[in-house]
């Protein structure tokens, strides 16, 4: 046989060799990133606005992290080989999201001493102190993960550092069901009148001033934060499933998942409270006339 007419085999792709296994969108990334560059700009402005500071390691972290991430997204369209973008995309986007609920779990309890202490489980406070809490130690533990997985030198400690930031996320996941659940809980119990036994205030006057008026804005309030947690409850269910498929695995190798179930979902949670904003809604919440109540 003359070895011209021998069908060369085609070498691996650029899709192949990626860590993403696949090329990331150029112009996907680019979105992403005004997104986010966009809605952070505003967060900061709104955030000097009403002067809540809170919101600056919260929301405004957040929307930082998630430019840094989707920048390392942008730099992979560019050079898909390369492990730093890669390193710098897969960590910022897992932890991105974390200080984000923070905000979910202080304006909730906000709202509930406008509504009314007795119909909670926790006194508002103690919704900012544990969720808060466990949300920081979600973060640890997943910037721990991201940090192992980005030196990491192998694909066994690749792993090693995947499976630490799988225990961070399904960390996160269960808080948000905890929250979740609290939530429902209490607002079914104000709809229906009926406080937790232990919380019924013995002074008349203050029982009557126990069920707040739920206001227009509270509503809107309310169900911006109800949408918020769904997206990101929807968020933390596709990272775990990803994770934990491994770094080859069928989702983590899908940018159509990563871009509709991390991407827009994080991206409409922010915008979310862009518009539905605490400074508004809630006439600047945490600095006088709320931390007096506390």
């Amino acid at each position: 046989m003359d070895i011209g007419t021998v069908p060369l085999l085609p070498g691996p792709s650029l899709a192949d060799l990626s860590p993403y296994n696949y090329v990331p969108s150029r112009t996907a990334a680019i979105v992403f990133i005004c997104f986010y560059g966009v809605s952070t700009l505003l967060h900061v402005g709104q955030t000097a606005q009403y002067r809540m500071w809170w919101l600056l390691p919260t929301v405004c972290l957040c929307g930082a992290l998630e430019v840094l991430g989707w920048s390392g997204r942008l730099w992979s369209s560019y050079s898909p080989l390369m492990d730093v973008p890669f390193k710098i995309e897969i960590t910022c986007t897992i932890v991105a999201p974390t200080p984000l609920l923070a905000v979910n779990f202080i304006v909730f309890g906000v709202i509930i001493k406008r509504l009314g202490v007795k119909y909670s489980r926790m006194a508002p406070k103690w919704y900012t102190i544990i969720f808060c809490t466990c949300d920081v130690v979600s973060l640890v533990i997943q910037g721990v993960g991201g940090a192992l997985a980005s030196a990491a030198m192998t694909l066994e400690k690749a792993n090693q550092g995947a499976d630490i930031m799988l225990g961070g996320i399904a960390f996160q996941l269960a808080v948000i069901v905890f929250y979740s659940i609290l939530s429902i809980e209490y607002f079914i119990r104000y709809y229906l009148r009926a406080p937790i036994a232990s919380r019924v205030p013995e002074n008349k006057e203050a029982e009557g001033q126990a069920h707040g008026e739920f206001t227009g804005k509270l509503k809107l309030m309310s169900c911006a934060l109800a949408l918020s947690t769904t997206l990101l409850f929807i968020r933390a269910v596709y990272r775990t499933i990803e994770l934990a498929d491994g770094w080859t695995g069928r989702i983590i190798s899908n940018e159509l998942y990563f871009n509709v179930l991390d991407g827009a979902m994080v991206t409409i949670a922010m915008y979310t409270i862009n518009l539905a904003h605490p400074g508004i809604l809630l006439a600047l919440p945490l600095r006088k006339q709320d931390n007096a109540s506390a």
